[in-house]
C-alpha cells in the first residue's frame, strides 16, 4: 500500500489518487473491509449525476462502465442511459427500496473540494448528499459513500462543474468501476466459500 496516495482524513475517509498505479486494488481492498457478509444484504450501488454537466457525469459514467462488465453480486442504478439525478433521485431510492430487502447501499458521486485534492477518490461511512456542492436539498444516499473531487470548490460551483476536464472525470470513473469490478470478484470468492464452508458443517 503506498501511503503516499492512500491515507485516512481526520474524519476516518479513505482518500485515494485516481493516477496511482494502484489505486483500483486499493479501492476494492478498503471497499471488502467494509462490506457486510454476503448474503446479509443485497449490496447495490447507486450512482448520482446528469450527462448533462461534465463534472457531474461522473457517477452515471461510473454506472455505465460498471453496467458493460456486468459485477458479480453487486446491482448498480445509474448510468448514462438511465441517470440518476435531481428530478428523479426520490423516486429511484423508492424503487430500490422497494426491489430489495433491506439494501445496503454505497451511494457515489462527484463533489467539489480543495486544488490539492482535486482527483482524489473518497471512500467514507455514511451517505453522500448530492446536490450539497450546488445547494440543493436533496436526500442523503448510502449506507457508505464514494465520492471523487472532480474541481475546486467556494465559487460559482454550478459553472465548476459544468466546465470541468471530461479527461478528468473519465479516468476517475475508470479507476472506481475497475475497483468496484475487482471487489466484486473476490467478494463473490468469498461468498461462495462461505457458503460451502457452512454447507459442509451442516453435513456432518
Amino acid at each position: 500500500m503506498n501511503l503516499k496516495t492512500y491515507f485516512f482524513d481526520r474524519r476516518g475517509k479513505a482518500q485515494i489518487n485516481h493516477d496511482d498505479v494502484h489505486a483500483a486494488e486499493d479501492l476494492a481492498a478498503e471497499l471488502l473491509t467494509i462490506l457486510p457478509p454476503m448474503a446479509s444484504r443485497p449490496i447495490v450501488f447507486v450512482c448520482i449525476g446528469t450527462d448533462r454537466s461534465t463534472g457531474d457525469s461522473l457517477g452515471p459514467l461510473i454506472g455505465t462502465l460498471l453496467e458493460e462488465k456486468r459485477p458479480k453480486v453487486f446491482y448498480v442504478y445509474g448510468t448514462l442511459d438511465e441517470p440518476i439525478h435531481a428530478v428523479n433521485l426520490e423516486e429511484k431510492l423508492h424503487e430500490i427500496m422497494t426491489k430489495h430487502d433491506n439494501p445496503y447501499i454505497i451511494g457515489i458521486d462527484a463533489c467539489l473540494g480543495r486544488m490539492k485534492n482535486v482527483g482524489t477518490i473518497q471512500v467514507g461511512s455514511g451517505p453522500v448528499k448530492p446536490g450539497a456542492g450546488v445547494n440543493k436539498q436533496l436526500p442523503a444516499v448510502g449506507d457508505i459513500h464514494i465520492t471523487g473531487i472532480v474541481n475546486v470548490s467556494g465559487f460559482m460551483e454550478f459553472f465548476v462543474l459544468q466546465n470541468t476536464r471530461l479527461n478528468l472525470v473519465m479516468k476517475m470513473a475508470k479507476t472506481i468501476a475497475s475497483g468496484i469490478y475487482q471487489a466484486s470478484l473476490v467478494y463473490a470468492k468469498q461468498s461462495w466459500t462461505r457458503l460451502d464452508w457452512v454447507g459442509e458443517e451442516q453435513t456432518y
